[in-house]
C-alpha cells in the first residue's frame, strides 16, 4: 500500500470509529458490554479458562512465527480486545440482522470487530515501524474469520428447553447461562477449536516454508 493509500484508509476507518464512539456515547447504555449482565455472561470459568490458554498458547508462540509482524504486544491486545468484545459484535450484528436491534448497534459492532481483528494491529504496526503494514490484507481477511470463530465459541450455549443453541439467538441475551454448560456444549467447542488450530497451523506452515 502506498503512502497516499494508507493515509486514505487510516482517515476512512479513523472517521467510522469516530462516528462508532459517537453513537455509542449518545446511548450507551443500550449496549450490552455497558450492562453488567454482559460480563456476567462472557466471565464465566468455561470461558476465562479457554480464553487463558488460547491466549497464552498465542503469544508464546508469537516470536518463533518468523512474522515479524507478530509480537507479545499485538498478540495480547489482540486476544483480549477479541475475547472481550467478540460474542457481544457477533451477536449485536445478528440481531441487526433479524431487526431486534437497530442499524446504529450493528454500524457499532462491525467497527469494534474489525478494530479488534485488523484496525488495532495495522496502527500498533504503524507507531511501531513507521509506516503501514504490508499484511494489513491478508491479516484482515485471516483474523476476521478468527473473530467470527471466537463470536460463536463463546456464545455456545445449552438450554433444557431448546437444547444447543448460540447464546445470542435467544430472546434474553446476554443473560448468563443458568448453570454449568461446558459439557453440554463440548463436542461443537471441539470443532471450533479444530478450525482454530487448523488455521492457525496452516498459517505457520506457509510462514517456515518461506
Amino acid at each position: 500500500m502506498s503512502a497516499r493509500s494508507a493515509s486514505s484508509y487510516i482517515a476512512l476507518w479513523g472517521a467510522a470509529c469516530l462516528i462508532a464512539g459517537v453513537l455509542y456515547v449518545r446511548n450507551w447504555s443500550a449496549f450490552a458490554p455497558s450492562r453488567p449482565v454482559y460480563w456476567r455472561f462472557l466471565l464465566t470459568p468455561w470461558k476465562l479458562t479457554t480464553f487463558a490458554v488460547a491466549a497464552t498458547g498465542l503469544t508464546l508462540i508469537a516470536p518463533y512465527t518468523r512474522d515479524p509482524t507478530w509480537d507479545y504486544v499485538d498478540a495480547s491486545f489482540m486476544a483480549v480486545l477479541t475475547f472481550c468484545t467478540a460474542p457481544w459484535a457477533v451477536g449485536a450484528m445478528y440481531k441487526v440482522r433479524k431487526r431486534e436491534l437497530p442499524l446504529a448497534q450493528g454500524f457499532v459492532a462491525l467497527c469494534v470487530a474489525l478494530f479488534s481483528a485488523s484496525w488495532s494491529y495495522d496502527l500498533y504496526l504503524l507507531i511501531r515501524d513507521g509506516y503501514y503494514p504490508v499484511t494489513w490484507w491478508a491479516n484482515l481477511f485471516a483474523s476476521s474469520l478468527l473473530y467470527l470463530c471466537a463470536g460463536l465459541f463463546w456464545s455456545l450455549d445449552w438450554k433444557p428447553e431448546t437444547g444447543l443453541t448460540l447464546a445470542f439467538m435467544e430472546r434474553d441475551w446476554p443473560a448468563p447461562a443458568a448453570g454449568p454448560v461446558f459439557a453440554k456444549v463440548l463436542w461443537p467447542a471441539l470443532v471450533f477449536m479444530a478450525l482454530v488450530s487448523f488455521i492457525i497451523l496452516l498459517f505457520l506452515w506457509q510462514q517456515w516454508r518461506r
